[in-house]
C-alpha cells in the first residue's frame, strides 16, 4: 500500500503516513490538494511553513509507458503562488518501487545549519552531512553521491543557485545515464529545498518490492495498446525520436510566432544556426546521442546527448524552449554556445526559462551586448559566487532582472517569464500564459497543438476568437489530469488524435488499482486539480488582473503577421475550469 513519508527538516526526524483522505491522488493532483490544505496562502516560500511535495503519478513504477513523471510542488518563491514543477529523471521509479506516493519536506532548520543529504531506503531514512558538496554544481555533487551510495540510486539535488535561495532555481534529477540533466525548472522551487539545507535526497530502491496489481493480464493488455498509440502517431514515433523539441525551430520560425529580441519579431533571420536539423547534425558528426529518453520507459526518447567540437559529453534535455531563450530572443546563433548555458544552467541549478529571458533583460538593459554568446556565458558563471551582485540577480529570473535594469518590456505573468510562443501568433497558448494558475507556461495548456501543429484540430493561431479560449480550457483541464498519472505531457500529441486513447488510460488506471475508470472520469479530475490551484492563488492575493499578459503584447503588433493581443480580463475568465 502505497505512502506519504513526511520530513521533519528542522528536526531530522521522519515518519509514515497512510494516504488517509488523499487517496486516489497522483501527481499534480497530490501536490496540489496538498499544497491547498497544508500550506498557508499568504506564508513566506522560502519561511518554516512552506512545503516542498514530491509525488509520483498513478501509474509510476508500472509496465505503463512513458509513466516515469515526478510533479514537485510548494509555494512559488518566484511567482508567490501554487506551483507544480514536472521532471523526469530516475525518482518516480525509485519512489514507485519504495512503496512511497509522495516525500514531504517540511519544517526548516536555521540558516546556518550545515547542508544535509537525505537518504530513503526501504529501512527508513537517513541524515548526512552534506557541507563538502556546498557551492559545488550538480553534476560533480551528483558524482560524488552516485559513488557514495551506488550507482542505480536515483538522485535530485540543487545547485549553488538553489542553496542560495535564488529565486529562479530549478531542482535536478539523475536521468538513466545518471547525468543531472532533467529538471524540475520552473517556480524557483529550488529555493524551496535550499531553504529547508537539503542539497539532494537519494533514493536507494533495492529490495524494494515494486508496482502491484489488482489485474495484471488486463493491465499489459491496456499496456500494450497504449504503446501502439504512442509509437503510431507521427509526432511521438516520429518527429520527436528523429529531432527532439528543437524540431519546433523551423516550425515556429516559419509560423512567425518564434519570438526574436525580446518579443520584438516573430522570426529570427540567422535561425539556421539553431535549428533542430542543425543539432542533429552536429550531434551525429561528433558522436553524440540523437535520442535517448529522460526516465525508464520512455518510448518517445525525445533527449539526446549533445558534445562539443572535440567530441566531448556537452549537455542532453537540451529543449526547445532552451534553445530558443538562449538563441533567438538573445539574437545568438551558435549553438554551442547555447549547449554551453544550457549545461550551466543545469549545473548551477537554474530554470534555462526564466534565466535564459533574464540574460535577455541584461542585452535589453545594455548590461552585455545583443547577441554576444561569450559574454551570456560569463554572466551566467557569475551566479556561482553567491556574493556577485549581477550573479545574484540573473539567478532571480526575467521580472526581478528587467526591474533591476530598468528594462520596460518585462514578458513575465505572475512574474514568471513567458516561455518561446509569442502570444500575439500563438493565441491559443497565449490564454494558457494569461490564465494557468501557475504564471507563464506553455505546458499547462499546449494549444500549439492546434494553432500551429494541427494535432486534435485547426484553430487559426493569428485570430482573437472564443475558439482559442475554447480549446486553452480543455487543454488546461487535460493536462491537469495527464499530470495526475505521471504521464509524459508529449504523450498529449497521440492521445489528440486517437479515439481510444483516452479509454485505454483509464482502463491501465482501472487495472492498476481495482476501480472502474472511465474515459469520462478524466475531465472531473483535471477540474479538481485546477480549482484546488485557483482556491490556493485566490486566497494568496491573486486576483482576475492577474490574469492577462504584460500591456506591450496589446499596444505592438508583432511581425510579420503584425498581430497583437486582444482578449479583455473578462474574455480570459472563460478559460478558467
Amino acid at each position: 500500500m502505497a505512502r506519504i513519508l513526511r520530513i521533519n527538516t528542522r528536526e531530522r526526524t521522519y515518519e509514515y503516513q497512510d494516504l488517509g483522505e488523499y487517496a486516489g491522488l497522483g501527481g499534480r493532483a497530490l501536490t496540489s490538494r496538498m499544497i491547498l490544505n497544508e500550506i498557508p496562502p499568504t506564508c513566506n516560500p522560502i519561511g518554516p511553513d512552506n512545503k516542498l511535495i514530491i509525488a509520483t503519478g498513478l501509474l509510476a513504477g508500472t509496465l505503463a509507458a512513458n509513466s516515469g513523471r515526478i510533479s514537485v510542488g510548494a509555494k512559488s518563491p518566484l511567482t508567490g503562488g501554487i506551483k507544480e514543477s514536472n521532471s523526469g529523471g530516475m525518482v518516480a521509479l525509485k519512489m514507485a518501487k519504495l512503496d512511497l506516493l509522495a516525500v514531504v519536506l517540511e519544517d526548516k532548520p536555521t540558516r546556518d545549519a550545515p547542508l544535509c543529504t537525505i537518504k530513503i531506503t526501504k529501512d527508513g531514512v537517513s541524515f548526512e552531512d552534506a557541507s563538502d558538496l556546498e557551492g559545488v554544481g550538480t553534476y560533480a555533487a551528483s558524482e560524488k553521491l552516485l559513488e557514495a551510495h551506488g550507482q542505480k540510486t536515483g538522485v535530485m539535488l540543487i545547485g549553488p543557485a538553489g542553496e542560495t535561495c535564488r529565486l529562479a532555481a530549478s531542482i535536478q534529477f539523475t536521468d538513466p545515464r545518471k547525468r543531472p540533466a532533467r529538471a524540475a525548472g520552473r517556480g524557483g522551487l529550488g529555493a524551496v529545498m535550499g531553504s529547508k539545507r537539503v542539497k539532494a535526497l537519494v533514493f536507494d530502491d533495492a529490495g524494494g518490492l515494486g508496482s502491484e496489481y489488482a489485474d495484471k493480464a488486463a493491465f499489459k493488455e491496456a499496456a500494450k495498446r497504449w504503446a501502439q498509440i504512442l509509437r503510431d502517431h507521427p509526432v511521438t514515433g516520429q518527429g520527436l525520436p528523429a529531432f527532439g523539441t528543437s524540431i519546433l525551430v523551423n516550425i515556429l520560425n516559419e509560423a512567425g510566432a518564434l519570438p526574436t529580441k525580446n518579443f520584438r519579431e516573430g522570426r529570427f533571420d540567422k535561425v539556421a544556426g539553431i535549428t533542430g536539423e542543425k543539432m542533429v547534425e552536429y550531434m551525429e558528426a561528433r558522436g553524440g546521442r540523437v535520442k535517448e529518453g529522460c526516465h525508464p520507459g520512455c518510448m518517445i526518447q525525445c533527449s539526446q546527448a549533445y558534445h562539443d567540437k572535440d567530441g566531448n559529453y556537452l549537455t542532453s534535455g537540451f529543449e526547445y524552449e532552451t534553445v530558443w531563450a538562449f538563441g533567438a530572443n538573445s539574437l545568438i546563433d551558435d549553438l554551442d554556445a547555447i549547449a554551453q548555458m544550457d549545461r550551466l544552467c543545469d549545473d548551477l541549478g537554474l530554470d534555462t526559462i526564466d534565466v535564459g529571458n533574464a540574460v535577455v533583460m541584461a542585452m535589453d538593459g545594455g548590461v552585455i551586448p545583443w547577441g554576444d554568446g561569450q559574454a551570456a556565458i560569463n554572466l551566467l558563471k557569475r551566479v556561482y559566487d553567491k556574493n556577485d551582485s549581477l550573479g545574484q540577480i540573473i539567478g532571480n529570473g526575467t521580472a526581478f532582472a528587467g526591474e533591476a535594469f530598468g528594462v520596460e518590456r518585462i514578458p513575465v505573468v505572475k512574474r514568471q517569464a513567458l516561455p518561446a510562443y509569442d502570444p500575439r501568433s500563438v493565441k491559443g497558448v497565449g490564454v494558457t500564459y494569461a490564465t494557468t494558475p501557475m504564471g507563464a507556461d506553455h505546458t499547462a495548456g499546449y494549444a500549439v497543438c492546434q494553432n500551429i501543429l494541427k494535432v486534435g484540430g485547426d484553430i487559426d493561431p493569428l485570430k482573437s476568437t472564443s475558439d482559442n479560449i475554447e480549446v486553452s480550457k480543455n487543454l488546461q483541464i487535460a493536462t491537469a489530469a495527464v499530470d495526475a498519472t505521471g504521464l509524459c505531457l508529449f504523450v498529449a500529441f497521440a492521445v489528440l488524435d486517437t479515439e481510444d486513447s483516452l479509454d485505454v488510460i483509464a482502463k491501465m488506471i482501472s487495472a492498476k488499482y481495482g476501480i472502474d475508470f472511465k474515459a469520462s472520469d478524466v475531465a472531473p479530475v483535471g477540474i479538481g486539480v485546477l480549482k484546488d490551484e485557483y482556491a490556493f492563488n485566490e486566497a494568496a492575493g491573486f486576483t482576475k488582473a492577474h490574469d492577462q499578459l504584460p500591456e506591450f503584447f496589446s499596444k505592438e503588433t508583432l511581425p510579420p503577421h503584425n498581430t497583437r493581443w486582444e482578449y479583455s480580463i473578462e474574455d480570459l475568465q472563460k478559460a478558467k475550469a
